[in-house]
C-alpha cells in the first residue's frame, strides 16, 4: 500500500518503512509524527483527494535533524565599482521513517501533526515595562558640505575566454596535491582534474582569458580570482 502525501510544499509516495528527508519538522528525534495532507491511497484500489482525503493520515518516526550541503551564490556588479556579494544557504532538513499508512481514524489517532518548524506556533513574551527616556535636545544641524561630482564609470574590456593550452588528457603519476590552494577542497580538486589540470606550474601559468575559461567550468564563478590562486600556485610551485 502506498500513499502520497504533502509537506514542505513538496509531494511524496511513500509507503510503509521508507526513510528520506523533508523540509524540517517541528520535532524532536525519537517522536511519532502524523501527516494529514493525503492526496492520494494506493493499493487493492485507488483513493484520490478532492484535494485531501478525509481522516486519513500517515505516521512517521522523526529519525535526525540535520542540514543540506551548502549552496553558495556569488554576485559581482561590473558597474557598480567591481563589488561583490557571497551568500550561502544550508537547508534545515529532517529525516523520517514511515510507520503506518491510515485510511481512517487519523483525526481521532491523537498522533502529533506534522508541521513545518516555521509554522510552529511561537510564545509570545510579556514586553517589559521600561522607563520612559528624556528626551535629548536638539542639535543644531550642520551646513551640509558640497558634493563632488561624481567621477564617470569606465566600463571594464570583456574578457573573452580561452581554453588554457597546457591542459592534459591524461593523469600524470607525478601530479600536484591541488588541495594545498586555499579554497579547494577533495571535490574541487576533482573537478580540476576532469579538465585536465594536475601541477601548480599550469596554473600560474594562466592568462586572464584562459582563467575565465576554468572560471566557466568550476560551480563557484569568480574563485580563482578572489582566492588568489594565481599567486599560490606561482609559490607552490617554487616549493615542489
Amino acid at each position: 500500500m502506498f500513499a502520497v502525501i504533502k509537506t514542505g510544499g513538496k509531494q511524496y509516495k511513500v509507503s510503509a518503512g521508507d526513510q528520506f528527508t523533508v523540509e524540517k519538522l517541528a520535532a524532536e528525534p525519537g517522536e511519532t509524527v502524523q501527516f494529514n495532507d493525503v492526496l492520494m491511497l494506493g493499493g487493492e484500489s485507488v483513493s484520490v483527494g478532492t484535494p485531501l482525503i478525509a481522516d486519513a493520515g500517515v505516521q512517521a518516526e522523526v529519525l535526525e535533524q540535520g542540514k543540506a550541503d551548502k549552496v553558495y551564490n556569488f554576485k559581482k556588479r561590473r558597474r557598480k565599482h567591481s563589488s561583490k556579494r557571497l551568500k550561502g544557504h544550508r537547508q534545515a532538513l529532517t529525516t523520517i521513517k514511515i510507520l503506518e499508512i491510515l485510511e481512517k481514524g487519523a483525526e481521532a489517532s491523537g498522533v502529533k501533526a506534522a508541521i513545518g518548524a516555521g509554522s510552529a506556533p511561537k510564545g509570545e513574551a510579556a514586553p517589559a515595562e521600561a522607563a520612559p527616556k528624556a528626551k535629548p535636545a536638539p542639535k543644531a544641524k550642520a551646513a551640509p558640505e558640497p558634493k563632488a561630482a561624481p567621477e564617470p564609470e569606465v566600463d571594464a574590456p570583456a574578457v573573452e575566454a580561452t581554453r588554457p593550452a597546457n591542459l592534459l588528457d591524461a593523469a600524470p603519476e607525478d601530479a600536484d596535491d591541488l588541495t594545498k590552494l586555499s579554497g579547494v577542497g577533495p571535490k574541487l580538486a576533482e573537478k580540476l582534474n576532469n579538465n585536465g589540470v594536475y601541477y601548480f606550474k599550469q596554473i600560474a601559468a594562466w592568462t586572464p582569458a584562459e582563467v575565465a575559461y576554468i572560471d566557466d567550468q568550476l560551480s563557484f564563478k569568480g574563485r580563482i580570482e578572489r582566492d588568489e590562486w594565481i599567486k599560490q600556485a606561482t609559490d607552490l610551485a617554487g616549493d615542489a
